[in-house]
């Protein structure tokens, strides 16, 4: 047996100790990472899945911000790449995992009416 087992060992089952006082020991330890992954771990993984599902989701015509800052509209859209006019004629190929924010273009607006 080696130390790291033999130590592991004398954790678990101390001296003396029934089943009971291991769990009384452990009880504060698993409600710890309960609450990790409940209240951090799981708000994060369902952030993380909604930014991807909006990324798949651009389209040409939508305005974006890119993880650097910079605001754009998206002109061309690849399988991994988008193209953002960032400037009149001035257009940059993005990494569509870099855009940080998609914001996509609005509903026009209603002429206006004459009805008076």
């Amino acid at each position: 047996m080696n130390v790291s087992t033999a130590l592991v060992l004398a954790a678990v089952a101390p001296a003396g100790g029934g089943l009971q006082d291991q769990l009384i020991t452990f009880a504060p330890l698993i409600f710890m990472f309960g609450a990790l992954y409940f209240f951090i771990m799981r708000p994060q993984q369902r952030r993380q899945k909604e930014q991807m599902e909006r990324i798949k989701a651009v389209k040409r015509g939508d305005q974006v911000v890119m993880s650097n800052g910079m605001i754009g509209k998206v002109v061309r859209v690849e399988e991994n790449e988008v193209g953002v006019e960032i400037a009149q004629n001035v257009t940059v190929k993005v990494v569509k995992g870099m855009l940080h924010e998609i914001r996509t273009r609005g509903e026009p607006a209603p002429a206006n009416d004459s009805k008076s």
